[in-house]
């Protein structure tokens, strides 16, 4: 399997300014925010770009310990037909992930001029892929164990304006969720998934990633139409590989036929080097 890079360019509505030192320094909408960024194991290439950041956050990429500079600061990011609701909370996630633009362009461009599409967001967050599908004429299933994530993913449809895009946004674990749709005979013409490495669901399920993923593509396979358009799996598990997640898609999903694509997704800083994120597998037809 030959692995690509997908390459989240700078736009409107973010702008990776620099990394380095274990941090990096992004533009979100104009609000320039420092984080953790373990991967970015060089040297920052603009040092002096740092003073004017608006907030940092001090603490731990991994597990997410730690506190803003400016807590409770909230923005707005526009990201193609949304308008993302973003806020500095307790961990170091303002509440978009705009390296995974590409997917949500490809996705898009799968489906086609379709109106109607069914598409499966699992572990959907706050809804940026959900909106910009139902934008494009998706009926989405958006699923999200947190109710927070779910009550933010509303804030955001009513600040994009897409208070009637077919969005149903349900609370539930995933993994339930996608087993008791296989049950009602449910099919989606696209499915996305971005689970955590470890998290837990409403009714205190636990999730593993190296664990339960194998028996959640394979009732992925089973929802998806047989005139199907993409599945999408992001995974940001470090110890993982994005060869692995590849040979997952492939294995789950061999008897649709078509093609798996396997890669990592990247940021494009200011000075042109690419910030590594997390790895994918993408199956169309």
């Amino acid at each position: 399997m030959n692995l690509s890079v997908l390459v989240a360019e700078p736009s409107d509505g973010y702008r990776l300014l620099d990394t380095g030192d274990g941090r990096k320094l992004e533009d979100f909408g104009g609000v320039r925010l420092v984080r953790p960024e373990p991967q970015a194991m060089w040297r920052p290439s603009d040092p002096a770009a740092w003073e004017a950041a608006d907030a940092r956050f001090e603490g731990d990429e991994e597990d997410g310990a730690g506190r803003w500079s400016d807590p409770g600061r909230t923005f707005t990011v526009p990201v193609g037909p949304a308008r993302m609701v973003c806020r500095l909370g307790n961990n170091h996630h303002p509440g978009l992930f705009p390296e995974q633009r590409p997917h949500w362009e490809r996705a898009c461009d799968l489906l086609g001029a379709t109106d109607g599409a069914e598409v499966l967001n699992l572990f959907g967050y706050t809804g940026a892929a959900s909106l910009i599908l139902a934008a494009a004429g998706a009926r989405v299933t958006h699923v999200d164990a947190s109710k927070k994530a779910i009550a933010w993913g509303r804030e955001n449809q009513a600040a994009s304006g897409l208070d009637d895009a077919p969005i149903r946004w349900i609370c539930d674990d995933a993994q339930k969720f996608a087993a008791r749709e296989v049950r009602r005979e449910r099919r989606y013409h696209g499915i996305l998934l971005d689970p955590p490495k470890f998290g837990r669901g409403p009714k205190n399920e636990v999730w593993n990633l190296f664990t339960d993923l194998p028996a959640l593509m394979a009732d992925v396979a089973r929802l998806l139409a047989s005139d199907g358009r993409f599945v999408i799996l992001t995974a940001y598990a470090i110890r993982a590989s994005a060869l692995a997640v590849g040979r997952l898609a492939q294995e789950a999903l061999a008897a649709h036929g078509g093609k798996v694509e396997a890669g990592e997704l990247a940021l494009r800083e200011a000075s042109g080097r690419l910030l590594p994120t997390s790895m994918y597998a993408l199956w169309q037809p």
